[in-house]
């Protein structure tokens, strides 16, 4: 089988005839930056901003703010009054007697009334509640701003792999190039009687090896190319190099987790969340509280009790209520709603252990990645001179054919452990900006207008009436 790469990928390696030369190019093709493409390819930032634009979980996750918005518009509505227009249209009909006179009356009772309510104090509920929603608010906020992290993190990861593969399938197919070649020259030499039918077996095998190897490579290929287009909203063109995000890896480990703990945003979204229940507490606490409102109506009425009548009233009530005993229900419900607050703060607690073992592990991953690109880079030239050597010794019959079958294998092991060390380094280094919790539009330098939560906010927060959002919907 043989695999079609989708119009414009990049090609880590060009497809020449299997000389060392060649070879020699495909195994540091990812340590020169994973290919130079064309002037037109896509850069790793410009398919962040691809993603950044399009990805549904982060555009679900705007969408989530922006109605978590408009409870602050509805606790505030708590400060304003409530008007209703009523009105009633009938028929009576009265029959009976009146100091021995007969009567028989149909009327037509109608009318229409105005009544405002509004409430002058309870128990500062509409002051907690409010400041419940916009503590909910900024929670949510901060999740947003998690969730472009993830989104961001798996679009490198995707970009990276799209890359990394493309250069292990391409070395692949050159060490098939490589063992047809060796297996021609094999039975060249088996005719002649230079070697026996074990070495051209020998060769057989590691050939077939080698094409089952590029089956798995063009499946992984394909799989990380289907995760590209899931993360990123397009199929991948024309990949430029992915280089590391180094100039925001913060200097020491201690740094970077003192960042972490100060600005992710799991953990300011946390601290959002015990702000909003210690206000529900307080919201619970005002409904033992007096309750102070005022009432005015006005009323035109018309056949009341005679064809013809008509008449206007009007009045204003102020009105105080003082809860006594319910049944001691807002009691457990306080006491619920403390535990609650004591739940969040623990949560908090969890999640800056959590945000301080992400960092250490990514710092951890991002130190070992380095090192794995030194070592794999001289792994590589070891085993470069190793199998020219090799070579040479088999052709004055030192070395046998299956000595210079695993000189070669080993060879391109250690250029796929390259491509992979040369890979995790790219990703590792967004990794640890993802930890410490600025893995955003605002430090990766993603060419796209960064969204602003906030301008939705302030177009909502304080309307009183209106049924279509700010986008005309």
């Amino acid at each position: 089988m043989v695999f079609e790469k989708p119009q414009g990928l990049i090609d880590v390696t060009q497809r020449k005839p299997a000389t060392r030369p060649a070879l020699r190019l495909a195994g540091f093709a990812v340590a020169a930056g994973l290919a130079a493409g064309p002037a037109a390819s896509e850069t790793l930032e410009s398919a962040l901003a691809k993603a950044y634009g399009g990805n549904p979980q982060l555009n679900a996750s705007r969408a989530n703010v922006r109605a978590t918005d408009e409870n602050v518009a509805i606790a505030k509505s708590g400060y304003r009054p409530t008007a209703a227009i009523s009105a009633d249209i009938g028929q009576s009909y009265l029959e009976g007697r009146v100091s021995r006179q007969q009567l028989a009356v149909t009327t037509t009772p109608g009318g229409a009334g105005l009544t405002v309510n509004q409430t002058l104090f309870n128990g500062f509920q509409t002051d907690n509640n409010t400041r419940r929603a916009e503590s909910n608010v900024y929670s949510q906020r901060e999740s947003l701003r998690s969730t472009e992290m993830t989104v961001l993190y798996s679009g490198v990861t995707s970009y990276m792999n799209v890359l990394s593969n493309t250069a292990t399938l391409e070395l692949n197919r050159n060490n098939v190039e490589v063992l047809e070649e060796q297996l021609r020259q094999t039975r060249d030499r088996f005719n002649v009687g230079e070697v026996t039918r074990t070495d051209v077996a020998q060769a057989e095998a590691r050939l077939a090896g080698a094409r089952s190897q590029v089956s798995v490579a063009e499946s992984n290929l394909r799989t990380s190319i289907g995760t590209y287009r899931q993360n990123i909203g397009v199929e991948p063109r024309q990949l430029a190099p992915g280089r590391p995000l180094d100039r925001y890896v913060p200097a020491s480990l201690d740094a970077a987790i003192a960042i972490g703990l100060q600005e992710h945003p799991q953990i300011l979204s946390a601290l959002h969340a015990v702000d909003a229940a210690e206000a529900q507490v307080k919201v619970l606490e005002g409904a033992l509280y007096p309750t102070v409102g005022l009432q005015g109506s006005v009323q035109q009425r018309y056949d009341q009790t005679f064809p013809g009548d008509n008449f206007v009233s009007a009045s204003i009530v102020g009105r105080v209520t003082i809860p006594l005993y319910q049944g001691g229900q807002e009691y457990a419900q306080i006491r619920q709603q403390k535990e609650v607050v004591g739940q969040t703060r623990i949560q908090a607690d969890l999640v800056r252990d959590q945000v301080r073992a992400q960092v250490v592990d990514f710092w951890g991953r991002l130190e070992a990645a380095k090192a794995q690109v030194i070592a794999a880079q001289a792994q590589v030239q070891a085993n470069e001179v190793a199998l020219n050597g090799v070579r040479e010794e088999a052709r004055v019959g030192q070395r046998t054919t299956l000595d210079v079958l695993n000189a070669q294998q080993e060879l391109l092991n250690a250029r796929v452990n390259l491509i992979t060390a040369q890979r995790d380094r790219v990703i590792y280094s967004y990794g640890v900006v993802q930890a410490i919790g600025r893995l955003t539009v605002r430090y990766t330098a993603v060419p796209v207008a960064a969204y602003s939560a906030k301008v939705h906010y302030d177009q909502v927060k304080d309307l009183w009436y209106g049924v279509r959002s700010p986008d005309g919907r």
